[in-house]
Order: C-alpha cells, then sequence, then structure tokens
C-alpha cells in the first residue's frame, strides 16, 4: 500500500515526502512541476501531471495501490490571488474537488488536505482556536477554505475520512542541508531575511512598524518545515487508527515572532547585518497570527521539536549559504 502525495516536488511537500520514506512509507508523487522541482524528489516513484487528470489519478492509485492522500498541491500567493482570483477557484477548489472524486471512486479514503491559517482572516481571538469564524480575506484563503467544506460533504455522501491541517508560517531547512526554500518569487519572511544577509538582496522591506504590538511589527507563529512534515504523519497515522475525527487542525506552536525578533535572531545566527527599511503596512495584514495548538496536541499526542526561532533561522541559513541555484 502507497501513499500519495501531490504537490510532492514542493518546498513543504518534499520535506513530507522525505520524512515519509525516512518513517518506511511506500510513497508515490504526483507534481505538475509548476512550482515543485523534480531534483528535491527522492527515489520515489513520480508523475509529471495535472491532479484533475482523473484517468492518471486512478492510473496511480491502481498501479501503486494507493491507500491514502496527503494533499500539498496548490497556488498559494495571496497577491496573485487577488489580481486572479479565478485563477485560485480554479487550481486550488475545482481541481482538488475532481482529484477526491477520482479517489473515491478508486476506494480510497483517508485525506490528509494541507490547508492554511489564511482561512481566518482577521481573527477575533489570539491564540486563534479551530472553532473561530473563518472569514478569508483574500481569495486564496477562501479557496483553501472552500476545499475543506467540500471535504465535509464527501464525508457525509462517501463515509471518508479526512483532517484539514490549518498551518500558520511554515519556515526553515532540512537539518542535513538536502531541502530548503525557494520560491519565484519569494514572499516569505526568513528566506527573504536570509537573502538579504548574503547580499542578494540590497535591503529587507518590512511592511508596517506601527501595529499595536511591543516593536510595531507584525507577529506570526512559525512551525519549522520537518515538524509540519511529521504533523501531516500523524494526522494520517490519526485517521487511519480511528482516534482522529474529521474536521480542522491548526499545526504550529502557540508561540509568536516579530518581524523584528526575527531579523535580529537571523543577525545573531548569521554574524551578518541585514539591512531593513520600514515601509507601508499591507493592505489585510493581521498584526498577530498565532495558533492555538490543544487540540493537535491532545489528539495526536504532536509536538514540534525544531520550532524554537534560532533553530528555524539556523537550518534555513545553513541551506541558504550553500545551495546552488544553477
Amino acid at each position: 500500500m502507497s501513499i500519495l502525495v501531490t504537490g510532492g516536488a514542493g518546498y513543504i511537500g518534499s520535506h513530507a515526502v522525505k520524512e515519509l520514506c525516512r518513517q518506511g512509507y511506500e510513497v508515490v508523487v504526483l507534481d505538475d512541476l509548476s512550482t515543485g522541482r523534480e531534483a528535491l524528489l527522492l527515489d520515489v516513484p513520480f508523475y509529471r501531471g495535472d491532479i484533475a487528470d482523473a484517468h492518471l489519478v486512478k492510473r496511480i492509485v491502481q498501479t501503486h495501490h494507493v491507500e491514502a492522500l496527503i494533499h500539498f498541491a496548490a497556488k498559494s500567493l495571496v497577491a496573485e490571488s487577488m489580481r486572479a482570483p479565478e485563477r485560485y477557484f480554479l487550481e486550488n477548489t475545482a481541481k482538488s474537488v475532481q482529484l477526491f472524486s477520482a479517489l473515491i471512486q478508486e476506494g480510497v479514503r483517508h485525506i490528509v488536505f494541507s490547508s492554511t491559517a489564511a482561512v481566518y482572516g482577521m481573527p477575533d481571538t489570539v491564540p486563534i482556536p479551530e472553532s473561530t469564524n473563518c472569514r478569508p480575506v483574500n481569495p486564496y484563503g477562501q479557496s483553501k477554505l472552500m476545499i475543506e467544506q467540500a471535504l465535509f460533504w464527501l464525508e457525509q455522501a462517501h463515509g471518508i475520512r479526512w483532517t484539514a491541517l490549518r498551518y500558520f508560517n511554515a519556515a526553515g531547512a532540512s537539518p542535513d542541508g538536502d531541502l530548503g526554500e525557494w520560491h519565484e518569487p519569494e514572499t516569505h519572511l526568513i528566506p527573504l531575511v536570509l537573502q538579504t544577509a548574503l547580499g542578494q538582496r540590497d535591503e529587507l522591506l518590512i511592511y508596517g512598524n506601527d501595529y499595536d504590538t511591543p516593536d510595531g511589527t507584525c507577529i506570526r507563529d512559525y512551525i519549522h518545515v520537518v515538524d509540519l512534515a511529521t504533523a501531516h504523519i500523524a494526522a494520517l497515522e490519526g485517521l487511519r487508527k480511528g482516534r482522529l475525527p474529521s474536521g480542522p487542525l491548526n499545526v504550529g506552536t502557540g508561540i509568536g515572532y516579530s518581524v523584528r525578533q526575527v531579523v535580529e535572531t537571523a543577525m545573531e545566527v548569521t554574524g551578518r547585518a541585514i539591512p531593513f527599511r520600514y515601509v507601508e503596512r499591507r493592505p489585510g495584514d493581521p498584526p498577530v497570527l498565532v495558533a492555538a495548538t490543544d487540540k493537535i496536541r491532545t489528539l495526536l499526542d504532536w509536538e514540534p521539536n525544531r520550532s524554537d526561532l534560532r533553530t528555524i533561522i539556523a537550518d534555513a541559513w545553513n541551506w541558504h549559504k550553500t545551495i546552488n541555484r544553477d
């Protein structure tokens, strides 16, 4: 029996594939390589294709005896989703439902969906519990929430078991330096900070220093990508063993760090100056986003092991300063 990982050539997906293999799972990857890179893949069966290609999905299931899905494949740029919302509702929502339909027809009943804290929008309560009303403020978050809603109704109709992992700010790199975070364009804070430390950027732009936080900059909950990978596997096992009810789970640490704290910690870790400049706030940026993590810790006995800020930055730095971009 195999686990199908969609988006397994991407940043988070590739770390999940690596951890699955380390734990002895049989894995097969489906990725269109629109943002992922085949070079990230380990020695696992790989199919380049569209998750909405029902014939391909069914062939993969039949060939590899797939018993469960971990679904990472998605478009994930907030700004792009504001410019082209139709692309996000097609590529994320509609294609995910087509993927689920093909899998259900082949008897696959366990689905771990890589969701996002963006489903919450501007939360009323921090730390944010899963019971918070979801009010996404961009099409990216809305497209992911709609997938969660589709999974709910597919469970009612077909008896699948599922969980949606609403993770906060994924960061870091594999401790051995094999895998790391690289996007085009890059929008995530820690890679931008480290690229500035390496001289690949002249300066870091910090969007707003007048928030109602201790140093005026936004606070976020950073989760190490390896911890995120283990959370997906723990969720899968929870579903398979019947101890995890279907529904959403936050994945974070419950601890927030400000943009300034990230920059200052990066300067300590790298030993380099990181020039930065304050600019206007970005519309829709909440001052604080921190996860309430009681549910995942209780239901799955899961704990983050590498998600202190210094370790996240040190692992990312190790990867960024050695990787060949060519």
